[in-house]
C-alpha cells in the first residue's frame, strides 16, 4: 500500500498544473476487532508518520517544498481511516453476512458523498473522465513505476556508488597483482599467464566485496528496498570482476609475447655495456699505479671513452627520428592511388559539425545536392549524426588501446604501426556501413578518419619513441651511463677488489628498476587517494558528470561544450587527466614526494634484507658457522645473485640477465660485497630522490601505470551511447548492459541540432516532456512521422532507449541554452525562432540555478 501511495504522492506533485485537488481515504479490511481503540489510534499515528516520511523524500526528488502529506492530498487521519469488519460472519459458503461490515460499508459511502459534496458539482460522468485521466497519467510515469517510489530512487542512487566502491577495490587489487607478475615476465620467471592464476591471486578482495555487498544487502536501513536488486548487482560484480581477469591476461600475454621479441633489442644493449667494461677494466689495469690524480685519470677516460663508444657506434645504426603523419599520408597515397593525399589539409573528423556530407545513403530518399555535396532535408537528420559519432569515438578509442598494446617505448617504431591502425580503421568502417546503416561512406571520410586518429595520437606515439631511443641510441644510451662507467674505471685503477667492483655494478643495475617500482607504487597509492580525497573522483560516473558540468559553467567556453556533448568520452578522459594533474602538482611536496620517499626507503631496505639473506643462504649451504670475514670459495657468486635476484622478483624488473657477462668468477668476499652494496644503495638512492619532481614523475612514468590512466580505465568503461534526440550519454555503469538505455536527466533536443519540420528553428523540446506529448517527430528519410510517445517504434536505434515521460527538467541545460544561444545557433547555422523561440521563463535562471540544479541531481 505504501509502495502505491509513493507513487501516486509523486504523480500529484508532478501534476501540478492539473489543477486537482484530491483527496482520499484508507480502508483496512478483515480487522478482527474493532474495539481495540488504542490499537486503532496507534496504527492511526504510524500511518501518518509514514505518509509524512513518504511526502518528504518523493518532495525532495521532485524539488518541492511540500512537508506533509496532507499538503499534497486532502487527509484527516481521524475521519478518513476506516476499519471494515469481516463480510462473512463465520466460515463460508453457509456463514450469513457480518452485519458491522454492511454499517461499515454505509459510513463509508457517506465519506465519500461528503468528500464530493465540496467538488464544486462534480458529476459522475465528470468524475469518470477524472478517473480515466488520473490512471493515463500513472501509466506514463514509467520512471517512477520502475523504482516503485521515492525511497527507491534513493536507495538505488547508493547502491550505485557502493557498487563504483566494489568495482574500484576489485581493479586496484589486480593492478597489484599485475605489477608483481609484470615483473616477473620481465625477470622471465613465468612463462605463462592463466586466468585460474588471476582468479586465485584476487579472491581475498572478492571475498570481502561480496562480505561487504552482503553487509548492505542485508544490514542497510534500507535493505528491505535493496534486496530486489542483490542479484542483479552480484551478476554485474561477477562480470566486472571476469572482465578485469580477462584484460589483465590480455595486458599480460602481450607483454610475454613481447619480451620474446625485444630480447635481440636487450641482448645488443647488453653487449654495448659488457663490452665497454670489459674494455674498463682493461685499460684501468694498464693505469693501476700510473695515472696519480684525477685529473689525468678523468683524460685517460675520456679518451678511452671517446675511441670505446666510436668503436660501438661505428657497426650500429643509430635510432632515427620518425615523422608519424608524413608515413600516415604514405599509406593512404598508396591505397588511394588515383588520387594521393598531399599536404596537411583535412577536416578534424571529431570537431565538424554534422557528416551529412561523407556519406551516400543507400536508398532513395528526400535529398538535394549542395555544392557536390548531399545535404539531408530530413527533419531528425541527428540520428544518423549520432550513430556516426558514437562509432569515430568507438573507433577512436579502440585505435588509442591497439598503440598502448604496440609498446612503442620498449618495442620501437616502424611504419607497419600505421599500416595495422589503418588496416583496422579500415575494416571497421566496412563493418559498418555493411551492416544495418542505412548509408555508405564517402572516400573522405576513411582518409579524414584516419589523419584525424593518428593526429591525435601523435604526441602520444613521439613521447614514447622518444623514451625508447634514450634507452636504445648507442650514442644517447651510452652518453647517460659514462658518469656510472667512470666511477667503476677510477675503482679498478685505485685498486679495488671485484667485490667492490660488483658490489658496485649491481647497484648501478638496480638505479632504473628501482626508479620504475618506486614511480608505479606512488601512482596506485596517488589513484588510491584521489578515490577518496577528489570530490570529482570519490564517487560514480554520475557524480564526476556533475563535477564536469560545473566546470564547463564556470569556464563558459562554447568549445568545451562541444567537446563535451559531441565527444563525450574524450571529454571525461580530459577532465580526469586535468584533475590528476592539479591533484599532483598543486601540493606535490605534501601529497606525492612523502609517498615517493617512503616507497624508496622500503625498497632499499628490501634491496638490503634480499643482500643479506643471500650471503646467509650460501653461508647455510656451505655449512659455514658464522658471515663475519668469511671468504667463500669461487664460483659462489653465483649462486648468492641467483638467491639475491629471486627475493626481489616481486618487486623489480631484474634478474641475472641483467647481469649476464659481468665477471664475478672471482668474487669471494661477500662482507665486502654487502658493505659496498649498502653504501654505494644509499647513493643511489639519494640520487634518485634529488630527481623527484612533478616533470619527473610524468616523465618517468610509463603511460599505462600513471594514476589518470587508471582512473580513466575505471570511470571509462561504462556504457556511452547517446540519446538520439538530445545526445545525453546512457548513465548505465556496464559497458555491454543488458536492458533499456536510460539517463537521470534529457537536453533540450536542439543541442544536438534537432530542428522543427520544415524549417530552420533549432527545437527546445526536452525528450521527457516531448514523449508525454502527443507531438510528432520525423526520424528517417521518409515523410511518415512518429508520435513522441511512440519513439520506441521509429527504428532500432529508438527501441533501445527507455524515455520517461515527466516534467522533471534539469535547469542548467536552460541556462545553458540562453547563455550560449548565439553559438548554437551559428554552429547549427539555424535559429531559436519561431517554432524554436526559447521561452521567456529560461532566461530567468541564472548561472548559481544551473549549479544547484546539479546539486539536487
Amino acid at each position: 500500500m505504501q509502495d502505491i501511495l509513493q507513487i501516486v504522492v509523486q504523480a500529484f506533485l508532478r501534476m501540478k498544473k492539473v489543477r486537482l485537488n484530491p483527496s482520499c481515504v484508507f480502508v483496512h479490511q478483515n480487522v478482527s476487532d474493532l474495539t481495540a481503540g488504542e490499537k486503532n489510534m496507534e496504527g492511526r499515528r504510524r500511518l501518518q508518520e509514514t505518509l509524512d516520511k513518504m511526502t518528504k523524500l518523493a518532495a525532495e526528488e521532485e524539488v518541492c517544498d511540500e512537508e506533509c502529506f496532507s499538503d499534497v492530498i486532502r487527509f484527516d487521519v481521524q475521519k478518513d481511516v476506516k476499519y471494515f469488519a469481516q463480510l462473512w460472519e463465520g466460515s463460508p459458503p453457509m456463514a450469513p453476512p457480518n452485519p458491522n461490515y454492511c454499517e461499515n460499508i454505509q459510513e463509508l459511502k457517506e465519506t465519500i458523498l461528503s468528500h464530493a459534496s465540496r467538488s464544486y458539482g462534480m458529476r459522475l460522468k465528470d468524475f469518470k473522465d477524472r478517473i480515466k485521466d488520473l490512471w493515463e497519467a500513472l501509466l506514463n510515469e514509467q520512471f517512477v513505476f520502475s523504482f516503485r517510489n521515492s525511497l527507491e530512487i534513493s536507495a538505488y542512487r547508493k547502491l550505485e556508488t557502493e557498487y563504483s566502491k566494489w568495482s574500484w577495490r576489485l581493479r586496484s587489487a589486480m593492478m597489484e597483482t599485475e605489477n608483481k607478475l609484470h615483473n616477473q615476465i620481465e625477470n622471465e620467471a613465468i612463462h605463462e599467464v592463466k586466468e585460474t592464476d588471476l582468479q586465485k591471486e584476487l579472491k581475498e578482495t572478492s571475498e570481502e566485496v561480496k562480505k561487504s555487498m552482503s553487509e548492505l544487502f542485508e544490514k542497510d536501513r534500507d535493505a528491505n528496498i535493496l534486496i530486489q536488486w542483490k542479484t542483479s548487482f552480484e551478476i554485474k560484480i561477477k562480470e566486472i570482476q571476469e572482465n578485469i581477469v580477462r584484460e589483465t591476461k590480455r595486458r599480460l600475454n602481450e607483454i610475454l609475447q613481447q619480451r620474446d621479441l625485444k630480447k635481440k633489442i636487450d641482448a645488443q644493449r647488453t653487449h654495448h655495456e659488457n663490452t665497454l667494461l670489459e674494455e674498463s677494466k682493461k685499460h684501468a689495469l694498464k693505469l693501476k699505479g700510473k695515472a696519480k690524480d684525477e685529473e689525468t685519470l678523468k683524460k685517460e677516460f675520456d679518451l678511452f671513452w671517446e675511441h670505446c663508444v666510436n668503436m660501438i657506434t661505428r657497426h650500429t645504426l643509430s635510432v632515427k627520428d620518425i615523422d608519424i603523419m608524413r608515413d600516415v599520408r604514405e599509406i593512404l597515397s598508396d591505397i588511394y592511388k588515383s588520387a594521393p593525399i598531399k599536404g596537411n589539409t583535412y577536416n578534424n573528423i571529431f570537431n565538424v559539425k554534422g557528416y551529412s556530407g561523407y556519406i551516400v545513403f543507400k536508398k532513395s530518399g528526400i535529398k538535394e545536392i549542395v555544392h557536390g555535396k548531399i545535404k539531408s532535408l530530413f527533419s531528425q537528420p541527428p540520428e544518423d549524426d549520432a550513430e556516426i559519432r558514437t562509432f569515430v569515438n568507438d573507433v577512436a578509442q579502440q585505435t588509442d588501446r591497439m598503440i598502448q598494446s604496440f609498446n612503442i617505448a620498449k618495442m620501437g617504431y616502424n611504419i607497419s604501426c600505421i599500416q595495422n591502425l589503418t588496416r583496422y580503421i579500415k575494416n571497421r568502417v566496412t563493418e559498418h556501413q555493411e551492416g544495418p546503416a542505412r548509408y555508405v561512406f564517402r572516400n573522405e571520410f576513411f582518409v579524414d578518419l584516419v589523419l584525424s586518429i593518428c593526429k591525435r595520437a601523435e604526441k602520444m606515439i613521439l613521447d614514447q619513441y622518444r623514451m625508447f631511443r634514450e634507452d636504445n641510441d648507442p650514442i644517447l644510451y651510452l652518453e647517460k651511463k659514462r658518469n656510472e662507467y667512470y666511477s667503476i674505471f677510477q675503482k679498478y685503477c685505485h685498486g679495488a677488489t671485484s667485490a667492490a667492483i660488483f658490489g658496485e655494478i649491481i647497484c648501478q643495475k638496480l638505479k632504473e628498476p628501482t626508479e620504475q617500482s618506486v614511480y608505479k607504487k606512488t601512482a596506485r597509492e596517488l589513484a588510491n587517494d584521489m578515490r577518496t580525497d577528489c570530490p570529482s573522483l570519490n564517487g560514480n560516473r554520475s557524480n564526476l558528470e556533475k563535477h564536469i558540468l560545473k566546470k564547463l559553467a564556470e569556464k563558459e567556453d562554447f568549445n568545451k561544450y562541444k567537446n563535451y556533448i559531441h565527444n563525450t568520452r574524450d571529454h571525461f578522459s580530459g577532465f580526469i587527466r586535468d584533475e590528476v594533474s592539479h591533484f599532483i602538482t598543486d601540493k606535490f611536496n605534501v601529497r606525492v614526494l612523502p609517498k615517493m620517499n617512503k616507497n624508496i626507503k622500503l625498497l632499499e631496505q628490501k634491496i638490503m634484507e634480499a643482500a643479506y639473506e643471500s650471503t646467509e643462504h650460501v653461508r647455510v649451504n656451505r655449512g659455514d658457522e658464522s658471515t663475519e670475514h668469511v671468504r667463500v670459495n669461487r664460483g659462489d657468486a653465483g649462486l648468492w645473485l641467483k638467491r639475491f635476484t629471486q627475493q626481489l622478483l616481486d618487486e623489480l624488473i631484474f634478474s641475472e640477465k641483467d647481469l649476464s657477462g659481468v665477471e664475478h668468477d672471482d668474487v669471494d668476499d661477500f662482507k665486502l660485497l654487502g658493505d659496498v652494496i649498502r653504501e654505494e644503495l644509499t647513493a643511489v638512492m639519494s640520487d634518485i630522490s634529488c630527481r623527484f619532481n612533478t616533470k619527473t614523475f610524468a616523465e618517468k612514468l610509463d603511460s599505462k601505470f600513471r594514476p589518470d590512466e587508471l582512473l580513466i580505465n575505471h570511470f571509462c568503461k561504462v556504457c556511452w551511447v547517446q540519446c538520439p534526440f538530445c545526445y545525453a550519454t546512457c548513465t548505465n555503469t556496464i559497458e555491454k548492459h543488458d536492458g533499456d538505455h536510460r539517463v537521470s536527466f534529457h537536453r533540450v533536443t536542439g543541442l544536438n541540432g534537432m530542428i522543427y519540420h520544415k524549417t530552420t528553428n533549432l527545437s527546445t523540446s526536452i525528450c521527457t516532456s516531448a514523449v508525454a506529448s502527443n507531438r510528432s517527430f520525423y526520424p528517417t528519410d521518409s515523410n511518415d512521422a512518429v508520435l513522441w510517445r511512440d519513439y520506441r517504434t521509429a527504428g532500432e536505434k529508438f527501441a533501445t532507449w527507455s524515455i520517461t515521460s515527466d516534467l522533471s527538467e534539469l535547469p542548467y541545460w536552460k541556462w545553458f541554452v540562453c547563455r550560449f544561444q548565439k553559438d548554437l545557433e551559428k554552429f547549427y547555422s539555424n535559429t531559436f525562432e519561431g517554432m524554436g523561440k526559447i521561452p521567456e521563463e529560461w532566461n530567468n535562471y541564472t548561472e548559481q540555478d544551473a549549479f544547484d540544479s546539479l546539486d539536487k541531481y
